[in-house]
């Protein structure tokens, strides 16, 4: 299974060479076939002289730039569109997330599931230097989110998420242009009956360059989706859930959106098989139909 990674990246030249070395180290030392592709987001520094050289040097590394307007959520999408691999991760440029997680993501989604989700807020998980006023607004959103949609998932505005190809697919059309496209991809994922597992995971905050984050204009837009996914929960009468062809691993029951059973087609379930024509079965019914047509009403 080829892991992509898609990496949105703004004015990022003082972190996406560090970032993008040390995701592609980390793959290559656990021997996982992968693609990492970043997105120029219409940067005015250095970061696209920079990603040049990357491909030039490391297999496996592109990039493209975003040809629609800026914004987290529209380069992100850019690289949804364009990823190769079967399933596709979407992780930070300034290496606030880590290299290592990413490889347990890939390993726990080889189980079987749709989607791998990280929680920096359940056992395992943990946070670096996380802004105090940020983390307070952080947990309460997503306390909010849970009331709401009845889930036990905790760290739904958490970015970093692992998704396969067929997944990715099932969500579009995409709402969210902005930050707010990392609250839709999970929330329409469980809403829509994909399974996934959570696991921990850690985050640093950036070291360099500015966070491109800005809660006050994000509010209105986070509600947006969150107010559309419990519509479509409630109202869409399942016309957007999961076709199901295969089992879910064993686990995924307790965090995937319930589903109606599968019911085997008609003629499958109610079909006579035939036997073969030259099968002694054939032949023994042949010959009493052929005695059953000499023989007429009257006739002893």
């Amino acid at each position: 299974m080829i892991l992509s990674v898609v990496i949105p990246a703004y004015n990022e030249e003082g972190s996406i060479e560090a970032s993008v070395r040390a995701i592609h180290t980390e793959l290559v030392q656990n021997a996982i076939p992968h693609q990492i592709l970043v997105v120029n987001d219409h940067s005015r520094d250095r970061t696209e002289e920079i990603l040049r050289a990357l491909r030039a040097e490391l297999p496996g590394v592109d990039y493209i730039n975003n040809s629609g307007p800026n914004g987290f959520g529209n380069a992100v999408v850019a690289g949804l569109d364009n990823f190769s691999g079967d399933c596709v991760a979407v992780m930070m440029g300034d290496l606030s997330d880590s290299p290592a997680d990413l490889v347990r993501f890939y390993n726990k989604m080889l189980e079987g599931y749709d989607c791998v989700f990280g929680s920096r807020f359940i056992k395992g998980g943990k946070t670096y230097d996380y802004p105090k006023i940020k983390l307070i607004i952080n947990r309460m959103a997503n306390a909010i989110v849970q009331i709401t949609l009845g889930l036990r998932y905790n760290d739904t505005t958490n970015a970093f998420k692992l998704y396969r190809r067929e997944t990715i697919e099932g969500l579009k059309p995409f709402l969210a242009h902005h930050f707010n496209l990392t609250l839709e991809l999970p929330l329409k994922a469980i809403v829509r009956g994909y399974s996934y597992a959570v696991v921990p995971n850690s985050w640093t905050n950036r070291k360099t360059g500015v966070s491109k984050l800005r809660i006050r204009e994000m509010g209105s837009r986070y509600f947006f989706i969150l107010l559309y996914c419990l519509i479509e929960k409630f109202f869409s009468r399942g016309d957007y859930l999961k076709k199901h062809t295969s089992t879910p691993p064993a686990g995924a029951s307790q965090h995937a959106a319930p589903q109606p059973p599968a019911t085997p087609p008609a003629d499958l379930s109610t079909r006579r098989q035939q036997p073969p024509a030259d099968s002694s079965a054939a032949l023994f019914g042949a010959n009493q139909e052929k005695l059953l047509s000499q023989h007429t009403p009257g006739q002893g």
